[in-house]
């Protein structure tokens, strides 16, 4: 497993890259372009200026997330091969780079929903939450608002203002798309791009829904395992692979995340390893990596990932805001590092008990 760190680039991210080296074990870091909307092919030049400043700090660049699908794409609409053929032209560019890996999602409208970025603990930490009862209460179109208030100024991935500007239009073009038309658009989208992912050796990692449950009444298709399983199915092809997530699985308590991973041998390309603690149905807050600080057993899950011999991208995930530090909601330095180096020492328990 190679331990790494989602970095939000220069200009955007205030943890910066010689921070980041610092932190004991990690060999590299998880970026992409930001600032590119979706559908705009990404230039040769800016990729390789950013691998160059990630390399010039000692690390590398482990893989992209994410390469954001186009609407066109996810609805089937009129325009949808044109922008298969600039997602295609994108990741000849990253194949280009040497980097092969992408992480994305074929989430509609939104691509992670929380109620709170900085729900106060009893220890004095904050962190991301979602109460289903509080997200009931606000009007859809308003939700955009309602989360740019909560972040105060920080980038919300997955909620650029430039494709949020019309919410209503993008609920307009989801209107009559339900989950198995969701479902064959991503088996359509992953069919195009599988010849150039095999060409260029580019495993493609599509990352579950967060939460895993419909929201506002938008299609969700990448839930839980039968989800999971039917994509790789599918299009039965190893560059085509999940994002192993276990925040945005482990949301529903009935997803069993060891055994999501053991059934998807092979096509776990990319994890994210993160705890949840569950409140109550529909109610859970993000905490501290460790297994007696939430709902998940981090052992089980880093043995999973170990037994099936999972070698790709793994990254600690959503930390909570500790120590007074200033940063993105969920994405400061302090637990994150200690999220890694606890993974880590997982890791090395369980290599030394074989």
């Amino acid at each position: 497993m190679k331990m790494t760190m989602r970095w939000f680039g220069p200009g955007f991210d205030p943890v910066t890259l010689d921070k980041i080296r610092q932190v004991p074990g990690i060999s590299g870091v998880i970026t992409t372009l930001y600032g590119v909307p979706p559908g705009v092919e990404w230039k040769k030049e800016e990729l390789f200026a950013l691998k160059k400043q990630v390399e010039d700090n000692g690390l590398v660049i482990a893989g992209i997330e994410s390469v954001n699908v186009h609407d066109e794409i996810k609805t089937a609409g009129k325009e949808r091969d044109k922008y298969i053929e600039k997602y295609i032209n994108t990741l000849k560019i990253i194949a280009q780079a040497d980097i092969h890996l992408v992480c994305y999602n074929f989430m509609a409208v939104f691509d992670w929903t929380r109620s709170d970025l900085a729900k106060p603990r009893p220890d004095g930490a904050f962190v991301m939450a979602y109460q289903q009862e509080l997200i009931d209460k606000v009007n859809p179109e308003n939700m955009f608002d309602v989360m740019n208030d909560k972040a105060q100024g920080n980038l919300l991935p997955g909620w650029e203002p430039e494709r949020m500007a019309n919410i209503r239009k993008l609920f307009e073009l989801y209107s009559d798309i339900d989950e198995d038309a969701l479902f064959a658009n991503l088996v359509y989208f992953i069919k195009a791009i599988m010849p150039t992912c095999e060409q260029y050796g580019i495993k493609m990692a599509i990352h579950s829904d967060d939460p895993a449950w419909p929201v506002f009444g938008l299609p969700r298709i990448m839930k839980n395992n039968e989800d999971l399983l039917r994509v790789v199915k599918a299009v039965d092809n190893p560059c085509n692979g999940i994002t192993l997530c276990t925040g945005s699985l482990g949301s529903s308590p009935s997803n069993d995340i060891p055994a999501i991973i053991r059934s998807l041998k092979g096509r776990v390309h990319f994890a994210h390893v993160r705890n949840v603690k569950h409140n109550a149905p529909g109610d859970f807050e993000e905490s501290a990596h460790l297994s007696c600080d939430g709902s998940l057993d981090m052992y089980a899950i880093m043995k999973a990932l170990y037994d099936t011999g999972f070698d790709g991208p793994i990254r600690p995930d959503h930390g909570r805001t500790i120590w007074g530090e200033v940063s993105m909601p969920g994405y400061g330095l302090y637990d994150r590092a200690i999220g890694l180096s606890y993974l880590l020492g997982l890791l090395e328990a369980i290599e030394k008990s074989k």
